[in-house]
C-alpha cells in the first residue's frame, strides 16, 4: 500500500506543487473580539447589538482584571478573583478564496462549559476548559458580515482547587481546507528501530472526503531535519475515498543518521503531512513536529531516554502566569523554565489538566521532560461544581483528545490519568475507570507507559486490592519510603514520585534506589489560588522553588545544590525551622501547624542589627565551602554525606559574609551577602535585550529597591509606579501572597525589596524605556530593543 520515492526529484516535484498550491491556510483569529460580562440574552445571533461591548484580543482572562474580594464564589481555590458568565463576538467576512473550501474554527481553550455560535447557529458545548474547540463553520457562512459568538460560563463555583481563569484564555484560528483533508489531530508520528545509521519513522493518519462524490487521493511525507533540508520522502498508493467517509494510510520512512532528540539537545524534525489528488495538487498539509528519541521505564533501574539511565528531576506547575492569570504569553512560560532549569530541573508535570499547546512546543525546543495529566478527579467530587459533575459522560472523549493533541511531543514522556482521585476508596469503580482510561491512551498512544497520582494508597489498600498494579507505572504523592516499599515488596513494579515533598529526606530515598525513577516536587512556581488553609487575605499559594515572578527563593537554591549539574554556592539566613509533614498521617499532617516566620532568607540584613547570633546555612555541591565573616574565614566544610545544607552558628555583624566554593585547590562558585542601608534607589534590569511583538512576546524588568552602595533592602515596602514609553504595561507584579493590587495597575509596592514589571512593544520600531519611581528614591529606568 505505499512506495518509497526512487528519486530527490521526484519529491522536489512534490514540495513545488504543494507550494504552488497553497493547499491549506491557517488564518490567526485572535484580533478585534467584542466582549461583555454577564449574560446576554440573545447574543448568539446575528442581530444583536454589541456597538458598546468592549475590544478584546484573544487569549483574554477577564477574571485576573479583579477585583479580589473575600466573598468571591470561587473562594481562596480561586484567587479571591471573579468568576461568572460572559460573551465574546467577533464580526468577519468570508474571503473569494474560500468558495468550494472547508472553513474551520479552532478554539485552544474556553473557561469553561463553552457554548458556540456561527451566524445564530449553535455548533457545539463543552464543559472542559482546558482541551480544544474544532467546529465547521463552512454551512452556516454567507456573503458579508458573519458573526461568531461564544459564551464561556464560570458561574457555578467553587469549581476548582486552583485559579483556573475565565473566558477565551488561549488562541483562536480559523483552518481553511479542500473538501479532501486530513482529520484534525489523527496524524501520529512514531519513530522505531532507532540506530546511529538509521531509524523508521512511521506517519498514520485520517484522510475525510467532505465532497458530494467519490475522489482518490494519496499520502505524502516529507522529513525535515533540524537543519531545514529534506531527509526523507515517502509517497502511498492511492486511496479511494467513498462521500463523506475517512480512510487510514500509514507511510513509513527510513531517516538516515538520525539526531536524537535528548536532554540539553532537543533536535527536532518536521513531518511535512499532505494529501495529493489525483491530478498531482495539493489538496492539504500539515506540518508535525516531532523528535527521534526511545524512553521507557524499568522496573529495576527507572526511567532510560536514548539508552542513559536518567534520574526524573521533576517540578508540579500549574498553567497560570501569575500577574497574566490564565492567559499566559509564551514569553512568560520560557522565562519560567529556562529559570527551573537552570536549578537542575529535567522534567515537569502539568497539574492537574492539559496545558496550551505551545507550552508544550517550548518543553519540545528546551529538552525538558514532561508528564500529561488531564484530570484532578472522577466521579468523586473535590469541590461541589467541579468536573465530577461531566465525568462519567465526557471523560472518554476528553482523554482522547487530550492524547490526540499531545502525543506527537517528544518531551513527553508518560501520562497520568489522575491526580490524588478520591475515587478509590471505591476498588470496583476505581479499577473500571483505570482500565477504561488506560484503553483510551493506549489506544491513542501505544508507545507512553500509563500512571497516575497515587494518593494515601495504604489507607484504601491499593497496592494489596490490585488498584497499583494496573497501571504501566506505579506513581504516589509523597510518603516516599511508602512507594520504596511497595517497589520491594514486589521488585517487578515499576515506581515513579508524581508529587513530593521537598525536604532533604524525600530526596535521599528518591536519589539512593535505582528503581525510584525520579520525583516531581510541590511545586516549581507559587501559583494564584489554592490558598484556603491559608485563607484571606492570601491570594496565591507560596509552596514554589521561585515565587510569582520567578524570584529564587533559598528554598530554589537548596534545590540547585542537589540537582544542577554546575557549581552552586548561595548563603541564607534559616530564622524559623520548617516540620516535615508528608509522611504523617493525613489529618494529622493538616492540623499540624508549621512555625510561624519566614523559613530561612537570602539577606545579611536582620531587623535585629545589635549583637546576636544568626544561623547560617551554605547551599551547594561543592566538595567544600568556605565561609568567611566580616574577612574572617570560619573555616572549610565538606560536603554532607546526607545532603543538608552546611551549617554555621555566626555571632551577626553588619558588613559582608562571603561564602567559597572548592574543588580542590580550585575555586568553583562564590556567593555574598552584606547588610543594607536605608533605601536610596530603584535599579531596573531588563533581563532580555530585545523583544519582538505580539501577545506571546513579553520584555520583563527586574525592580530592585537598593541603598547608596546597591544592596539590595530586604524590608524595603516602597510604593512604585512605572512608566512605560514606547510600549505598553502588560502588568506588574511583587510576588506577594496577600497584596490585592490589580496587577494591571502601575503602581504597587515594593514586596521584599523587589517587583517585576513586564511590557509589550509599541507598534513603532523605538526601543520601549521603562521607568520606576518611588518619592525620595532616585528614579530607575532600563531599554529594551524591539525586534521586527
Amino acid at each position: 500500500m505505499r512506495r518509497t520515492l526512487s528519486t530527490l526529484a521526484f519529491a522536489a516535484m512534490l514540495l513545488t506543487t504543494t507550494a504552488q498550491a497553497a493547499p491549506r491556510e491557517t488564518l490567526d483569529f485572535d484580533r478585534g473580539w467584542l466582549f461583555a460580562k454577564d449574560d446576554q440574552a440573545g447574543a448568539e445571533t446575528t442581530a444583536f447589538g454589541d456597538a458598546r461591548w468592549a475590544t478584546v484580543d484573544l487569549p483574554h482572562d477577564w477574571a485576573i482584571a479583579g477585583p479580589f474580594l473575600e466573598t468571591a464564589p470561587a473562594t481562596g481555590s480561586g484567587a479571591f478573583l471573579p468568576t461568572g458568565v460572559a460573551w465574546y463576538r467577533k464580526h468577519f467576512k468570508t474571503r473569494p478564496g474560500w468558495k468550494d473550501r472547508r472553513v474551520f474554527v479552532e478554539l485552544d481553550g474556553v473557561m469553561e462549559r463553552s457554548g458556540v455560535w456561527v451566524n445564530g447557529m449553535h455548533l457545539g458545548y463543552r464543559p472542559n476548559g482546558y482541551l480544544p474547540l474544532r467546529y465547521e463553520l463552512t454551512p452556516f457562512l454567507r456573503d458579508g458580515d458573519n458573526v461568531i459568538a461564544v459564551r464561556a460560563d464560570t458561574a457555578s463555583q467553587p469549581a476548582s482547587r486552583w485559579y483556573a481563569g475565565s473566558g477565551i484564555n488561549r488562541h483562536v484560528r480559523l483552518i481553511v481546507t479542500d473538501d479532501v483533508h486530513l482529520e484534525a489531530d489523527a496524524t501520529a508520528v512514531r519513530t522505531f528501530a532507532i540506530s546511529d545509521a538509521a531509524a523508521t519513522v512511521t506517519v498514520t493518519t485520517s484522510v475525510q472526503n467532505q465532497a458530494q462524490s467519490q475522489r482518490s487521493a494519496r499520502l505524502a511525507v516529507d522529513l525535515v531535519g533540524p537543519d531545514g533540508k529534506v531527509r526523507a520522502s515517502a509517497i502511498g498508493e492511492p486511496l479511494v475515498l467513498g462521500s463523506g467517509r475517512a480512510a487510514a494510510a500509514t507511510l513509513s520512512l527510513t531517516l538516515p543518521r538520525p539526531q536524537r532528540w535528548n536532554i540539553g539537545d532537543p533536535a527536532l524534525y518536521t513531518a511535512r503531512v499532505g494529501v495529493i489528488g489525483d491530478d498531482g495538487q495539493s489538496l492539504d498539509d500539515d506540518d508535525i513536529r516531532f523528535g527521534v528519541r526511545e524512553a521507557w521505564f524499568e522496573a529495576a533501574t527507572g526511567f532510560w531516554l536514548n539508552g542513559r539511565n536518567v534520574k526524573l528531576k521533576g517540578v508540579a506547575i500549574h498553567a497560570d502566569g501569575g500577574a497574566f492569570g490564565a492567559a499566559v504569553p509564551l514569553a512568560f512560560y520560557e522565562r519560567r523554565l529556562r529559570g527551573l532549569m537552570a536549578l537542575g530541573v529535567n522534567a515537569v508535570r502539568t497539574v492537574h489538566n492539559p496545558f496550551p499547546p505551545e507550552f508544550l512546543d517550548l518543553c519540545d525546543r528546551l529538552g525538558l521532560l514532561v508528564m500529561g495529566e488531564p484530570f484532578d478527579m472522577w466521579t468523586v467530587a473535590k469541590n461541589p461544581q467541579d468536573y465530577h459533575l461531566f465525568f462519567t459522560d465526557w471523560s472518554s472523549s476528553d482523554a482522547t483528545a487530550f492524547v490526540r493533541r499531545d502525543r506527537n511531543h517528544p518531551s513527553i514522556v508518560i501520562w497520568s490519568i489522575g491526580n490524588e482521585i478520591h475515587d478509590t476508596a471505591y476498588p470496583i469503580v476505581t479499577q473500571s475507570i483505570i482500565a477504561r482510561l488506560k484503553t483510551v491512551f493506549h489506544a491513542q498512544d501505544p508507545t507512553r507507559p500509563v500512571t497516575m497520582a497515587l494518593f494515601r494508597p495504604n489507607t484504601t489498600h491499593d497496592y494489596e486490592n490490585g488498584t497499583a498494579d494496573m497501571l504501566d507505572v506505579v506513581g504516589q504523592n509523597y510518603r516516599e519510603t511508602e512507594l520504596a516499599k511497595a517497589h520491594a515488596d514486589k521488585p517487578s513494579r515499576v515506581i515513579i514520585g508524581t508529587e513530593n515533598s521537598k525536604n532533604c529526606e524525600s530526596w535521599i530515598v528518591v536519589r539512593d534506589n535505582p528503581a525510584y525513577s525520579g520525583m516531581f516536587l510541590w511545586t516549581g512556581a507559587d501559583y494564584l489560588g489554592e490558598a484556603d488553609r491559608i485563607g484571606w487575605p492570601a491570594i496565591s499559594n507560596p509552596s514554589g522553588l521561585v515565587d510569582r515572578t520567578d524570584h529564587v527563593k533559598p528554598i530554589g537554591w537548596e534545590r540547585a545544590s542537589w540537582w544542577s549539574a554546575t557549581p552552586v554556592v548561595k548563603i541564607a539566613r534559616r530564622v524559623t525551622p520548617v516540620i516535615d509533614t508528608s509522611e504523617l498521617p493525613t489529618m494529622v499532617g493538616v492540623a499540624m501547624p508549621q512555625p510561624k516566620g519566614p523559613g530561612v532568607l537570602a539577606d545579611w540584613s536582620p531587623i535585629d542589627r545589635t549583637p546576636h547570633d544568626e544561623t547560617v546555612e551554605v547551599y551547594s555541591n561543592a566538595p567544600e565551602v568556605e565561609l568567611i565573616v566580616g574577612g574572617r574565614s570560619l573555616g572549610r566544610r565538606p560536603r554532607n554525606a546526607d545532603d543538608k545544607p552546611r551549617q554555621w552558628t555566626v555571632p551577626f555583624v553588619p558588613g559582608t559574609i562571603r561564602a567559597v566554593g572548592y574543588d580542590g585547590k580550585r575555586v568553583v562558585a562564590r556567593d555574598e551577602l552584606a547588610t543594607s542601608g536605608a533605601p536610596a534607589a530603584i535599579r531596573l534590569t531588563a533581563t532580555s535585550p530585545t523583544i519582538g511583538r505580539g501577545f506571546d512576546a513579553v520584555g520583563f524588568v527586574e525592580v530592585a529597591v537598593v541603598d547608596a552602595r546597591g544592596v539590595v533592602v530586604p524590608d524595603a515596602a516602597s510604593m512604585l509606579t512605572a512608566g512605560v514609553e514606547g510600549g505598553t504595561l502588560a502588568a506588574f507584579d511583587n510576588a506577594s501572597i496577600t497584596d490585592h493590587t490589580a496587577f494591571a495597575s502601575d503602581s504597587r509596592a515594593a514586596n521584599a525589596g523587589r517587583a517585576l514589571v513586564m511590557v509589550r512593544a509599541g507598534e513603532g520600531n523605538a526601543p520601549v524605556v521603562v521607568s520606576v519611581a518611588s518619592p525620595g528614591l532616585k528614579t530607575g529606568t532600563a531599554r529594551i530593543g524591539v525586534v521586527r
